[in-house]
């Protein structure tokens, strides 16, 4: 399989889980914000770590097949969340807050915000050259 072909699986792979992580991310917000009437930024917050739990473990195994090492992956993850989180946090609450924006159109940008982002950052920076090296069996 070539090279250009592998990768656009990979990518293809990666917006399928995200997908699921999005559903988890909505579903929670939506839990969080209409029946426990929480405001913006903790819901989001919650909901944003929940997705992002679930997507690190199924991309790492799935999507990338990486046998590098788990808690440097995990460790530049956090850092990646370390700048998103604040900037999407805040940015939201105050666009909800004080500019009167939808919350899921907001929730909606940061969601697609986060996806391009993170799979730049995750297969260029987390896991590089150590993709495809899990020893697992594919075409």
């Amino acid at each position: 399989m070539t090279i250009e072909r592998k990768e656009k699986i990979r990518a293809l792979k990666f917006t399928l889980f995200s997908i699921t992580a999005g559903i988890i991310e909505i579903v929670s917000f939506t839990l969080f914000t209409e029946v426990f009437k929480m405001s913006y930024w903790p819901a989001y917050l919650i909901a944003l770590i929940l997705s992002v739990l679930y997507n690190f473990t199924i991309n790492r195994k799935v999507t990338f097949h990486s046998a590098a090492n788990v808690p440097v992956a995990m460790l530049k993850v956090f850092g990646y969340y370390c700048v998103f989180t604040p900037l999407s946090t805040i940015g939201g609450d105050y666009l909800t807050e004080q500019c009167g924006w939808n919350k899921y159109v907001v929730l909606a940008i940061t969601m697609i915000l986060n996806f391009v982002t993170e799979y730049l950052f995750t297969r260029f920076f987390v896991y590089g050259k150590q993709v495809d090296n899990d020893g697992s069996v594919r075409e």
